[in-house]
């Protein structure tokens, strides 16, 4: 690879000089391809295959049957082999829409009613003992009857109260007035508690009456007075009035995984959602406190019911204020990654990282902005109508406006072609490659795109890069020998290896066997080569090449079979009596004779540059001096000794001296190392003679 020196940094160049005639993994895997969830070309680690499940989901359906893509199975292949971590890459098809996620307004109390209803009279005269003011509320009479000393006990669960009569019209005002705001306010047969309120003013028996809410609702209620059976209404109240009705959004939650499968806006009975599933979430606000103006939002699963709640996040105590430290977007987060496709880099949006695994805050509408007075107590009146409603929202808390992805129709597995890939075709897939072209954001050793085949984009992508090796697969299903050969012969690089022929593995989500290409398997391969011995080990043969989950494979290769594959450059799984598929081969796809034509001697270098390279980053800037030099070839010799004793190299020399940094070199600004290295080889061709003597001859010495 070659690289123009213009800013600072670690330039590493090999020479290759190992022309013959013939005869520590820093991360781990990437993958790039579809998946059921999480959001498009934004290259996300996970260290767990339940961690991948919960962010890229596994099965889905098309048509009548379920299905799951390939880069699902490749990751489980991977993880339950040794793979450590993992960098999935989500594509979908076309341009269009990858900014677009399903949303859902959490909603504040509707806004209604701006005029409350009132009314006023004068008592004409003052209450006696038997004088009883009546107040008629629909169906509901409130009666409230003079008496003199003692006053009898209250009769709340008839809506019947006493009060002591005065000497005068205004005592007998007040009392009233006393009497039935206290009655009101405190009625257990009530279901309108404090229905109106009562106030007696000038002195001379004067009454005002005043609705306690805004609105049409209590337009109505009469307010009378007599004895017995004679009443006259002295007062009506009315002028209330509506606005129409609205609901305003507190905040917007913004779901974390792009596609349509994330809409599920219908409801049934029981607080389900039709289309809910296990792939969506809706959500809940539980305690909504007026007086703190705190609340509690709670994430549920979509294919839930409010009598089965399936709750997988909670987030309590949380504010609007964007002063606070329990701010709503503080707490959950409202970061949002976007795939730059002009410039060919992901951009973030927000201002908190995000906490939550499924949703993020998109937007408060209403901030109650300094909601803490001078001396920090939280001003009730500044929540007003802002703060979220207990409840679900409408359709259940559900989400909507997820864009589904413009696929060509899916062809799975063994229907696959070149062009449509599980519904996919190859130019879907070169915005990951020109993301993951950027060494210095994602690291990682081995790029797998399984179903994809041999393609240039993907080779150039980790030839740009010099820290990866590409594994890729050759044909479609069904395929003979002589395609996969051909496909192989179009490309000659020692960054990339292909295999063939495609294999059968059991699918537990699916319950049943499915047909694979073969670099769904290879990533759980080099895992486990990594594990059990080092990068720089062949990942073949029947020590670190088998393959136990494979139940078979496409073809059983013979000799002759193996023979073809591997003068092309293609690396057989082959099947063998009590054995079963391993891998039978470590070329890469170089034409070239030399020792990069074996994929354990390109992975070696990978692993060597990854380690000097880390090494010499941290003496960018440095003094150019002999102590620069020396703290460099004290870290360098050492590990380079520990990997000619863990068989990877036969011998190493490193030069950083006055030799190779004179001081034209020196002044300009350049540090140079020579690394010589003598890569192990692997015994690939075992020859054994068997020599056989007459009696009593002599064996050779």
């Amino acid at each position: 690879m070659a690289e123009v020196i213009l800013s600072p940094g670690v330039f590493q160049i090999e020479s290759d000089q190992s022309l013959y005639t013939q005869a520590p993994q820093v991360l781990g895997a990437a993958i790039v391809g579809p998946t059921v969830g999480g959001r498009p070309f934004v290259p996300t680690y996970v260290t767990t295959y339940t961690q991948y499940q919960s962010i890229f989901g596994d099965v889905f359906k098309s048509g009548s049957y379920y299905y799951e893509y390939f880069t699902s199975q490749t990751a489980r292949e991977y993880f339950s082999n040794g793979g450590q971590t993992l960098l999935v890459t989500r594509i979908i098809s076309g341009s269009g829409g990858i900014s677009t996620y399903a949303t859902s307004n959490v909603t504040s109390q509707p806004v209604s009613g701006t005029i409350f209803a009132t009314g006023s009279t004068t008592l004409g005269a003052a209450f006696t003992a038997g004088t009883e003011a009546r107040i008629t509320y629909g169906s509901t009479v409130y009666r409230f009857i003079g008496t003199g000393n003692p006053v009898p006990a209250n009769d709340i669960d008839g809506n019947v109260y006493f009060f002591l009569t005065g000497s005068t019209a205004t005592l007998s005002a007040d009392a009233l007035t006393g009497s039935i705001n206290s009655a009101l306010s405190s009625s257990v047969a009530s279901s309108s508690v404090n229905l109106l309120k009562v106030t007696s003013v000038g002195g001379g028996g004067a009454l005002q009456f005043s609705a306690s809410f805004a609105g049409t609702a209590y337009n109505g209620i009469t307010f009378a007075t007599g004895s017995q059976s004679s009443f006259l209404t002295l007062t009506t109240l009315g002028g209330g009035t509506d606005t129409v009705g609205s609901v305003t959004a507190s905040l917007q939650l913004e779901a974390l995984t792009w596609g349509d499968q994330m809409n599920n806006t219908s409801s049934i009975s029981n607080g389900a959602l039709a289309s809910g599933s296990a792939y969506n979430v809706r959500w809940e606000v539980t305690n909504a406190d007026t007086s703190s103006g705190t609340f509690t939002l709670i994430v549920r699963r979509g294919d839930d019911n409010d009598s089965q709640k399936n709750i997988l996040e909670t987030w309590a105590n949380m504010s609007l204020d964007p002063q606070l430290p329990n701010y709503v977007s503080r707490v959950i987060g409202d970061i949002k990654p976007v795939f730059d496709a002009t410039n060919g880099y992901v951009t973030y949006q927000g201002s908190y990282a995000n906490a939550s695994r499924y949703v993020r805050v998109a937007s408060v509408t209403t901030p109650n902005v300094d909601s803490l007075d001078n001396n920090g107590n939280f001003k009730s009146a500044s929540f007003g109508q802002t703060l979220p409603t207990v409840g679900s929202g409408s359709y259940g808390g559900s989400f909507n406006g997820g864009v589904a992805d413009t696929t060509a129709t899916k062809l799975m597995n063994e229907a696959i072609t070149a062009n449509n890939i599980q519904g996919f075709a190859p130019a879907d897939y070169t915005r990951a490659f020109t993301l993951l072209s950027n060494r210095d954001e994602y690291q990682f050793n081995v790029l797998l795109a399984p179903g994809l085949g041999i393609n240039a984009n993907m080779i150039a992508c980790v030839e740009g890069r010099g820290d990866a090796i590409a594994i890729t697969d050759t044909t479609v299903y069904g395929q003979s020998i002589t395609a996969a050969t051909t496909a192989a012969g179009g490309a000659s690089s020692n960054y990339a290896a292909t295999y063939w022929p495609w294999v059968s593995l059991y699918n537990s989500n699916l319950g049943k066997a499915v047909w694979c290409p073969p670099s769904t398997v290879m990533g759980g391969v080099l895992a486990f080569n990594d594990q059990v011995g080092a990068e720089w080990f062949a990942p073949a043969g029947l020590n670190r090449g088998g393959i136990p989950s494979v139940l078979l494979a496409e073809r059983r290769l013979s000799q002759t079979d193996r023979d073809t594959l591997y003068t092309k450059n293609v690396n057989p799984l082959a099947t063998f009596p009590g054995t079963g598929v391993c891998v039978w081969g470590q070329k890469t796809l170089q034409r070239k004779p030399t020792a990069l034509d074996r994929v354990n001697v390109r992975r070696l270098l990978i692993a060597l540059k990854g380690f000097i390279g880390g090494v010499s980053r941290s003496l960018v800037f440095e003094q150019n001096t002999t102590i620069t030099r020396n703290r460099f070839l004290s870290q360098v010799n050492p590990y380079l000794s520990s990997v000619v004793q863990r068989q990877g190299l036969y011998a190493y020399k490193v030069v950083m001296d006055e030799t190779n940094n004179t001081p034209d070199v020196v002044d300009r600004n350049q540090l140079v190392g020579q690394i010589y290295i003598q890569p192990t080889k692997t015994a690939e061709f075992i020859i054994l003679n068997f020599n056989i003597l007459p009696t009593g001859a002599t064996f050779p010495a």
